[in-house]
């Protein structure tokens, strides 16, 4: 089916919204597109190819920079035109490695530079991007240039001097489009809302008395300046895999006119690097809470910091450690948060991803069970971070001989993600192949 025609709108003192221009049904292919610019996250790099973002235990690393790795010469020969340039500047800093948004941002000015056209800029395009340079704080403008001189220090090997760059090309601004839209300006959606993810930029500070050799190495040293949060958002969306695990950074023009909703009509999913979107309700022509805090304050509280501190674990030493802090916080809470409790719910989740990651399945199962009742509270209908949890859930039952079990947790995570993946993803044809398996053994049974 083809996507549905969407058109871009102006709404008066608003800014620009997307409008359909017939009636849409639950689960349509809305918009599909390929980013303007994307980029692994540091936390994935190594794990997965540059070009696909998929998983492979065999990659093949760039000889010149060691840093980019590819599933094979077909994803390498497909990403040199977006690595060429980068592939010089992430060489010539080593052994320090740029922030995600800087990294980002590079490529950015690269493909600004070669006058690439990207079907991503259909509905909105990069130059079409509001910076609203003059409703920034001191603060943010203070913190954008030293994102600004970050990048300067990296990108100083393909671009020497930047003040004789073209003038559609300048750093300051490029952070301003790409980090930041405070929500006074932000694009209002009227018809095709979604849930986004938020992208935060970490800042980095230095001294202007500093030679270029120390401020090179504090620029990329990682340590924090300060996180541009709220009330500033972003254009720029987190790529996720099949199981919404966060996997890159990407930049898609013509969805930055999407905005946060709590009710969405429609969700957006990846494919690799590709994004779909997809109604999850019925649109009309021209359409444009739960308690999360229950509990112990003190409680969630502690709960809340321990899980902002995890990281992504590498090692089985490092997924141990992650599981006993689960463990004792979840033990001593028994009673003090429900399960509803946002923070809690986080907690079951890193819980649950640690024993995964350990090979314990039946207590993976324990706490995966335990956030069944809050995902359906915190996303009713089709959303598809609730498919893809029931889909592990499933998984797991399956694993246990829960047979019976597992085939109606993967129907219920079917009927959702026909909806919001549609049937042709190949998550989707995954669920189909473990609820055929499931249902055969059944049957024999």
């Amino acid at each position: 089916m083809e996507p549905a025609p969407l058109e871009r709108f102006p709404s008066p003192g608003k800014g620009s919204g997307l409008r359909s221009r017939r009636r849409v049904r639950p689960g349509e292919l809305l918009y599909r597109a390929e980013p303007f610019a994307y980029v692994v996250t540091k936390e994935q790099l190594g794990r997965l190819c540059e070009r696909c973002l998929r998983r492979n235990e065999h990659l093949h690393r760039c000889s010149q920079c060691k840093v980019a790795k590819y599933c094979g010469k077909s994803c390498q020969k497909e990403a040199w035109l977006d690595h060429k340039q980068e592939c010089r500047c992430l060489k010539s800093i080593e052994p320090n490695f740029p922030p995600d948004s800087v990294r980002l941002a590079g490529r950015i000015v690269f493909k600004l530079l070669r006058q690439s056209t990207c079907l991503s800029e259909r509905l909105y395009s990069f130059s079409d991007l509001q910076s609203n340079i003059e409703q920034l704080s001191e603060e943010m403008k203070d913190g954008l240039r030293h994102l600004t001189q970050t990048l300067q220090l990296y990108l100083k090997t393909e671009i020497q001097d930047a003040s004789h760059l073209p003038p559609a090309i300048d750093f300051f601004q490029i952070f301003t489009k790409v980090s930041l839209a405070p929500v006074s300006q932000q694009f209002m959606v009227m018809f095709f809302i979604l849930e986004r993810f938020k992208f935060e930029c970490i800042l980095f500070s230095s001294n202007d008395h500093k030679t270029q050799s120390s401020l090179l190495t504090e620029a990329f040293s990682f340590h924090p300046y300060h996180t541009l949060t709220t009330p500033v958002t972003c254009n720029c969306f987190t790529i996720s895999n099949g199981e919404m695990q966060d996997v890159g950074v990407g930049l898609y023009p013509s969805m930055s006119l999407l905005n946060h909703s709590c009710d969405p009509n429609c969700v957006i999913v990846f494919e690799g690097y590709q994004l779909l979107l997809r109604s999850v309700r019925e649109i009309q022509i021209g359409e444009e809470d739960a308690e999360k805090l229950a509990g112990e304050e003190h409680a969630w509280k502690e709960v809340r910091d321990a899980v902002n501190k995890v990281r992504y674990p590498k090692s089985k030493e490092e997924w141990e450690q992650v599981l006993a802090r689960c463990q004792n916080l979840l033990s001593s809470n028994m009673g003090r948060l429900p399960d509803t409790n946002i923070y809690q719910l986080k907690m079951l989740d890193c819980a649950m991803d640690a024993c995964i990651n350990l090979e314990s399945w039946e207590e993976a199962l324990y706490y995966g069970s335990r956030t069944l009742g809050p995902y359906r509270l915190y996303y009713p209908g089709f959303h598809p971070l609730r498919a893809v949890q029931l889909m592990r859930v499933g998984k797991l039952q399956y694993s246990q001989d829960m047979f019976p079990q597992a085939l109606e947790t993967l129907k219920q995570a079917y009927n959702i993600m026909k909806v919001t993946h549609g049937t042709d993803h190949s998550l989707v044809q995954a669920l189909m192949e473990i609820k055929e398996e499931c249902e055969a053994i059944m049957r024999t049974q």
